[in-house]
């Protein structure tokens, strides 16, 4: 059974558009975690008829995720899909994705913006910021990859049962890939569209996630 996870923070103006682009892709098991939102997302992801989880309190991307995943893991998922909540990503891009992954054989795959040129980035992030992300990501987590932060991503049941999701807010990102690896999991990247509708993780918010990944394994 597929599910798609969709965590969710005060997406009231976008969570109705993006519910409704998984649905006309013929995807029925969206699962939307509402983050403590003090919008009406919830009310407007259980309108739109999808399975809504609450969190009361704002807990994160990262913490959102895991309760998606657990939910999922409880009702015999052996397969599932990271989405945001902001529609800028492209549903049309997850049919494809699948047969890949199946073709291909891997326990995860991760989108990627940089693998086609659909994606128009801000400058400063395609050249300065992602880069410099990039490489901080390989050497934090020992994986290579194009794209060092993409919500777009794909699990196999033996991902799901392997992966455990610790870090609550954004650093969660970085500490999949690191498990991914740990753990021997096979893995492919694949290109996907992000249409950017806000500026996103700037520099402040990239020297953030770098200080909770380590403090995550200071902590351990």
């Amino acid at each position: 059974m597929l599910f798609v996870i969709v965590p969710a923070y005060n997406e009231a103006k976008n969570i109705g558009r993006v519910i409704s682009g998984l649905f006309s892709q013929g995807l029925q098991n969206i699962i939307v975690v509402d983050d403590g939102s003090t919008d009406e997302t919830a009310q407007i992801a259980e309108a739109a008829g999808t399975k809504v989880l609450r969190h009361e309190v704002n807990r994160g991307q990262g913490a959102s995720l895991q309760t998606g995943n657990d939910y999922a893991l409880a009702h015999d998922a052996d397969t599932v899909i990271h989405f945001d909540a902001d529609g800028q990503f492209n549903p049309a891009d997850i049919a494809k994705a699948l047969v890949v992954m199946k073709e291909k054989n891997v326990d995860v795959l991760l989108g990627s913006r940089f693998l086609d040129n659909r994606s128009q980035m801000p400058w400063t992030k395609k050249y300065l910021i992602l880069p410099t992300a990039r490489l901080i990501n390989h050497f934090l987590t020992g994986l290579k990859l194009t794209d060092a932060h993409n919500g777009f991503r794909i699990l196999s049941r033996r991902a799901l049962e392997a992966i455990n999701i610790s870090q609550d807010r954004m650093a969660h990102n970085s500490e999949i890939i690191s498990q991914i690896r740990q753990k021997n999991l096979s893995y492919l990247e694949y290109p996907v569209e992000v249409t950017y509708n806000e500026y996103g993780q700037g520099v402040g918010g990239g020297l953030k996630i770098i200080w909770e990944v380590l403090q995550g394994r200071l902590i351990k």
